[in-house]
């Protein structure tokens, strides 16, 4: 074991304190409570919206592609509204849908 520190494995007691809370102040330490939450929310809806867009994606039926893109399209710009996604990256992605949904035949 030459050259090999010995660092002890830190295990997290919960969830959502992976990260080690290092705040001296009372409101540093709830914004820090505040943002585990936020993150876990964001993540919850920003994957959510991924997999919709990747089921679209995969239909190749344009009936029914066409009956998904407006409740898509809808879930982008809410989170382009609330800035979980970039405003630019749901214009982006609702352009890219509505161009596979018009080669569908």
């Amino acid at each position: 074991m030459r050259g090999h520190l010995a660092i002890p494995h830190q295990t997290p007691t919960n969830k959502l304190n992976k990260k080690r809370q290092m705040a001296n102040h009372k409101s540093s330490l709830k914004r820090i409570r505040q943002e585990q939450k936020k993150r876990l929310h964001n993540r919850y809806y920003a994957k959510t919206m991924r997999n919709a867009v990747r089921k679209l994606r995969a239909t190749t039926d344009k009936a029914a592609a066409t009956e998904m893109y407006p409740i898509v399209q809808k879930a982008l710009d809410k989170l382009a509204k609330i800035n979980v996604i970039h405003k630019n990256k749901a214009a982006n992605l609702k352009s890219k849908l509505a161009k596979h949904i018009n080669k569908l035949g």
